[in-house]
């Protein structure tokens, strides 16, 4: 059971602060049942009510620092996610996004980098469904790095690409 203050990864909606844990007092809600009070991180007027024994959505911690650093050290062994026929492509990314897995992020904003590059050469431009996954991804994977490296979220990328010249070095 997650602690409240405790910073979670709440399926699609990202990062979150467990704000309390509670029993629900809303006609329809059962009485009995506990719930997390969820704020995602940079929407200060949201509130989400997570069942505490919920098993459809993912909920984990988010990532330590030295696994976070750990992450980025290891970006470039991360695998694409390349799925060449279009309508599938869509749910393999949409179901890698339920799974709040970073790794899973990571492998669609670098495929999605790599396919971006070969359209670009070929005078075409990004596919709206690949420019909005790769938003996604990007997001999700930034606010939970920023909270945990403490870095602004808008220089996450400069730093990633830092960290791996380093590396390379």
């Amino acid at each position: 059971m997650f602690e409240i203050g405790e910073y979670v990864v709440y399926g699609s909606k990202g990062v979150c602060k467990v704000m309390d844990i509670t029993h629900l007092d809303m006609s329809g809600a059962d009485q009995e049942r506990l719930y997390y009070v969820l704020a995602p991180v940079g929407d200060t007027s949201a509130k989400i009510y997570a069942p505490t024994d919920n098993q459809k959505t993912v909920m984990r911690k988010v990532i330590t620092r030295e696994a976070a650093q750990q992450l980025i050290e290891e970006l470039p062994e991360i695998e694409l996610l390349w799925v060449p026929n279009d309508k599938q492509r869509e749910a393999t990314y949409r179901e890698a996004m339920k799974t709040g897995d970073y790794r899973s992020w990571i492998s669609i904003v670098k495929t999605l980098y790599v396919r971006k590059k070969e359209r670009l050469s070929q005078g075409k431009k990004i596919t709206a469904l690949d420019e909005r996954y790769m938003r996604v991804a990007e997001n999700e994977l930034y606010n939970e790095l920023s909270l945990t490296l403490e870095i602004p979220k808008e220089n996450m990328e400069q730093y990633i690409r830092e960290r791996l010249e380093c590396i390379e070095t």
